[in-house]
């Protein structure tokens, strides 16, 4: 028969070993929690810089648009400013070809 003593021994050791298994996985759980937090701070570091890349590429082509909506301001002036020429050259040729033919007939 196993003396009182013993069965107490027996159950302290497994009391021990709980409380070393217990002690592990907490060290553990903080190892753990510690690389979820290093993990999540560097996927937001990356974040962060991918978002500063696209504010930088949004103000680039707000830029751009606000030139090319000026260069397009211009340009559409020109063409208004050339067809009124291109009017008034046509205008002119029809009259002289009118005073031509009109010479023709008199003489």
């Amino acid at each position: 028969m196993i003396p009182w003593t013993g069965v107490s021994d027996h159950v302290g050791v497994n009391q021990f070993k709980v409380r070393i298994a217990s002690d592990l996985r907490r060290d553990y759980i903080h190892r753990m929690a510690d690389n979820i937090n290093a993990t999540f701070e560097h996927e937001l570091k990356r974040l962060e810089k991918r978002v500063d890349a696209l504010v930088r590429v949004c103000d680039q082509l707000q830029d751009e648009n606000h030139s090319l909506k000026q260069r397009q301001d211009v340009l559409t002036s020109e063409r208004a400013h050339l067809l009124q020429k291109n009017e008034q050259v046509r205008a002119r040729v029809e009259a002289m070809i009118g005073r031509l033919k009109a010479m023709e007939q008199s003489s």
